[in-house]
């Protein structure tokens, strides 16, 4: 009898151990409250919850009003899903608390929300993660960018904002955030409310940087910092300290590279800012497939037709790319004669 009790307890530990496997387990956010409550034995017990998280269950199980933002309309998050799902004109954003750490679900004061519903992509590690084409996007969204009624606001990234290169073509490429002039170890500001999404390091491009993902929609980029004063998944609101700048990565000199970004595609900051006049343009912002012309022709450009006189190293100049990155692309060698018309790949 004993042997058989030993033999059914081993298989259900099995049982579980295959759902388990199957399950997709997303990483857990741990909320750290500061308050703490005393047990009989005079010790402090910490609020700290670990939580598998079932995205298939939890979708199934999906209610049209959710314990995590209040409605003043129904939504039905189980059908609306785009990261532009958040719309300010018939949402309010619950009140939340300072929050977390680490990645895919995260608690706001006692109610847990996983990314998937706060948003519907979430990476700690790569900036675009949306697979957004800008060639089929054909929409024009409306951005509310703040609304002091709902409790959330904007403020300029730095004291001063003096600009030193904006968006565009900049030394045979494109330069995808606006430069700001500033001195190593001044203060850097959060755009708008949202929550640390990466704190990372680029040293061939932004250096120390940060990107937030914000409750409107959007996403802002800091580069090129001397220290970064936030981690992934704090919650900030506008105004709030998250950085020193400096001159890390590849830069020239010290400045914040400062990028606005629409699911993932940086586009020009200037179209929402007045920077010489330190104010924002206007509380709303319309996002249309025109942003992002530059993005959909650099794209369409992937191919470059040889023409007479030129050679590898004047085409790779071209397009800001390497020698080896064109010779790996087209499985050709630096010893490769070009012929006229040929197609080139360079991206």
């Amino acid at each position: 009898m004993r042997y058989s009790i030993l033999f059914v307890v081993f298989c259900l530990n099995l049982s579980i151990g295959a759902l388990n496997a199957n399950a997709q387990i997303f990483p857990k956010i741990i909320k750290k409250n500061n308050t703490t409550q005393s047990t009989g034995s005079g010790q402090e017990r910490r609020n700290i919850e670990l939580r598998g998280f079932d995205q298939e269950s939890y979708l199934r199980t999906l209610s049209s009003v959710t314990d995590s933002i209040i409605f003043e309309n129904n939504v039905n998050l189980g059908r609306v899903r785009s990261i532009i799902s958040e719309d300010q004109d018939i949402m309010i954003w619950a009140p939340t608390n300072q929050l977390i750490k680490v990645s895919e679900q995260i608690q706001i004061d006692s109610i847990w929300v996983t990314a998937f519903e706060y948003y519907s992509s979430w990476d700690s590690n790569k900036i675009d993660i949306y697979n957004f084409d800008p060639k089929t996007f054909s929409d024009t969204v409306n951005i509310r960018l703040y609304d002091e009624f709902f409790g959330y606001n904007w403020k300029m990234p730095l004291e001063t904002t003096p600009i030193t290169s904006s968006y565009g073509y900049r030394w045979r490429r494109w330069h995808y955030g606006t430069d700001l002039d500033l001195n190593t170890g001044d203060p850097v500001y959060s755009g708008f409310d949202g929550i640390v999404r990466i704190k990372s390091y680029d040293r061939y491009g932004y250096g120390y940087y940060i990107v937030i993902r914000h409750k409107n929609g959007l996403e802002t980029l800091y580069g090129h910092l001397s220290k970064q004063l936030v981690d992934v998944g704090q919650e900030v609101k506008a105004g709030d300290l998250i950085a020193k700048g400096g001159n890390t990565g590849k830069s020239t000199g010290s400045h914040l590279h400062y990028e606005l970004r629409y699911r993932g595609l940086a586009f020009d900051a200037e179209k929402v800012y007045d920077f010489p006049e330190y104010k924002i343009r206007d509380q709303n912002y319309l996002i249309t497939p025109a942003l992002f012309g530059n993005i959909v022709q650099a794209r369409t450009n992937a191919y470059h037709k040889v023409k007479k006189g030129e050679n590898l190293g004047s085409i790779a100049r071209k397009y800001g790319v390497s020698v080896s990155t064109l010779t790996r692309l087209n499985g050709i060698s630096t010893r490769t004669i070009l012929r006229i018309g040929q197609n080139l790949r360079v991206r």
